[in-house]
């Protein structure tokens, strides 16, 4: 069957279209993105503007049309942490819904964390053993931990590079200053779930999603993950060095120069030193000196879950 999953990110509205059936690997069709920010979008009452709804509805709207066009049977549609937290929530999903036809489910953070744990589970294997699954999103860090498909611990922090840019990263290039306090910000905020995941034991294998996770390793010598030798199945691999070495040099760098490193978009490149800010913190706080990029996040886990109720064919 030909499937299409709508995911309204912090960042992004991205519909990925798959041929699927249970028991078998996606095959990406189709992939339909707009870079939207809404996390960027939310005044100070905390609720998505005006201006950002409207841009919303008519970004849903085209998406849902190219889902059509390509001729998917079901869209699977969610929004995350975004939407999730804003304080008019309930009018921006009735809007949608009324003017697209797309009823977008509003996945928790636990839940963001359990789904793109199961995308990582599935796509290593039984083999890798104890798993611990980092995930940096626009607007949250999300982070699982476990030997099976279900994580035996998930959480879902607000330390996302598109959040903590717009709230705490001001200047081009940021004041160091601003970049000290992120610091401190962003490990306490860490340190806070670490107990939760070290009485479970080390993990056999580290991963990490999302493309925060990607554009880190490509800047660290990390082959391109299209094009290159491999594709998605290539190993690519981001150590806690590299990054102790690049987040320095990030901080210093003005936007534009950001743009210029290799794998970053410009769209992207506002948000990379507090994502790196998180990713090095998380890799210091977790114990972990290297790990490896995972291909596969939310939007497969999505898909893998909803494949797995289908009845036996």
């Amino acid at each position: 069957m030909r499937l299409g999953v709508l995911d309204v990110g912090s960042n992004t509205v991205h519909l990925l279209v798959v041929d699927a059936h249970r028991g078998a690997r996606p095959l990406p069709a189709h992939s339909h993105k707009a870079e939207l920010r809404l996390a960027e979008l939310v005044d100070a009452d905390g609720a998505i503007g005006r201006e950002g709804v409207d841009r919303l509805v008519a970004t849903v709207a085209e998406a849902v049309r190219a889902a059509e066009d390509k001729g998917c049977e079901d869209v699977l549609a969610f929004a995350t942490s975004a939407v999730r937290e804003a304080a008019n929530a309930d009018h921006v999903l009735a809007r949608v819904r009324a003017e697209t036809g797309a009823d977008l489910q509003v996945l928790s953070g636990a839940d963001e964390a359990r789904l793109t744990f199961l995308a990582a589970r599935r796509w290593f294997g039984w083999s890798a053993g104890k798993l611990l699954v980092l995930d940096i999103g626009g607007g949250s860090l999300e982070v699982g931990y476990g030997m099976d498909e279900a994580p035996d611990a998930a959480v879902s922090l607000p330390l996302g590079a598109g959040r903590l840019t717009a709230g705490r990263l001001p200047g081009d290039p940021p004041d160091a200053a601003d970049v000290r306090d992120l610091r401190r910000h962003v490990r306490a905020e860490i340190a806070r779930t670490v107990g939760e995941f070290s009485r479970l034991g080390s993990p056999d294998r580290t991963v990490a999603t999302s493309k925060t996770f990607r554009q880190l390793a490509r800047i660290g010598g990390a082959a391109r993950s299209a094009g290159s030798a491999g594709g998605p199945y290539a190993q690519r691999r981001l150590s806690r060095s590299s990054l102790e070495e690049w987040v320095p040099r990030l901080a210093a760098m003005t936007v534009e120069q950001r743009a210029a490193l290799p794998g970053v978009s410009l769209e992207r490149a506002p948000q990379l030193l507090a994502g790196a800010l998180v990713a090095e913190a998380a890799m210091d706080l977790y114990g972990v000196d290297e790990l490896e990029i995972c291909p596969w996040a939310l939007r497969e886990g999505v898909i893998l879950r909803r494949l797995d109720l289908l009845p036996p064919t």
